[in-house]
């Protein structure tokens, strides 16, 4: 019984997988495919997709070749979760990485904290300074409303300089605090010239379409939340690495059973099947 335990456990946590990876793979394809999708979520259905393939052909040919002895499949399946943990592990390290220099800038008299591109990684500046990476961006960010929240509020300045606004609000909503202009309400703003030379101080627009879109700050709060989602991912790619490495070494000894199966009369037990007493 302990001895096929590898075999039945690799069985049922491929099966699961594969239910999973269903519903994956729906929701990529209608992310991609929906008539009144924006741009970002056309974008994200292509890894969503991806995803849903890959877990759906390793977790078949891990399922089959456990529960079936067919060896090909197993080691097919150990290879692609070798593959995995690989990845895992080197996109782990990578995130906290890149992620490990830059943070807000706190303001005085503010809630709120400025950002600056040129304290992030180098990686991550050039993401986004490059036009067609930030066109994208700039895309989902509009067409996402980041900035909706703020439009419909009705704070006067004092409620305004004490909000705890997030990385994209405060670099895309608003002009930098360095450009000293009036506050009117929602993101209308006042221009004073000559207070500033911060180029997105001319960079800004009350157009509800443009703001701080184009904006070095705005840039910076977009890395700024990548940093704080990468870093979070890089946590549950720990837990999930120290998973996929568990579930490699049951896979292994399923592999080292079906070999042992297939040297000393294995083939009684597949052609019993699961009848056999091997529950």
């Amino acid at each position: 019984m302990a001895f096929r335990l590898s075999n039945n456990l690799i069985g049922i946590l491929n099966a699961v997988t594969f239910l999973l990876s269903v519903p994956v793979l729906g929701g990529g394809i209608w992310l991609g495919t929906r008539a009144d999708g924006t741009e970002c979520e056309r974008y994200f259905s292509a890894p969503v997709i991806a995803l849903g393939v890959f877990l759906l052909v390793v977790s078949l040919a891990g399922l089959v070749g456990a529960c079936c002895r067919v060896n090909c499949l197993l080691w097919f399946y150990l290879v692609a979760m070798f593959i995995l943990i690989v990845v895992v592990f080197c996109f782990t390290v990578f995130a906290f990485v890149v992620t490990n220099k830059g943070a807000g800038e706190a303001v005085s008299g503010r809630g709120y904290k400025e950002y600056r591109l040129g304290d992030y990684s180098n990686w991550l500046q050039k993401r986004v300074e490059n036009s067609k990476n930030w066109n994208r961006i700039r895309s989902c960010l509009q067409s996402s409303k980041v900035c909706k929240k703020l439009q419909e509020k009705n704070w006067d300045q004092t409620q305004f300089f004490k909000a705890d606004l997030s990385p994209l609000e405060s670099g895309c909503c608003k002009p930098p605090t360095s450009c000293n202009f009036l506050y009117i309400g929602g993101t209308n703003w006042t221009k004073v010239a000559g207070n500033s030379s911060d180029p997105d101080c001319n960079t800004w627009n009350n157009d509800g379409g443009q703001l701080c879109y184009n904006c070095q700050s705005c840039k910076a709060g977009v890395v700024a939340t990548l940093k704080r989602d990468w870093k979070r991912v890089a946590v549950v790619c720990i837990v999930f690495l120290v998973f996929i490495v568990i579930v490699y070494s049951v896979g292994c000894c399923a592999f080292r059973n079906n070999r042992r199966d297939n040297r000393g009369g294995g083939g009684a037990y597949r052609g019993a099947g699961w009848k056999g007493g091997y529950a």
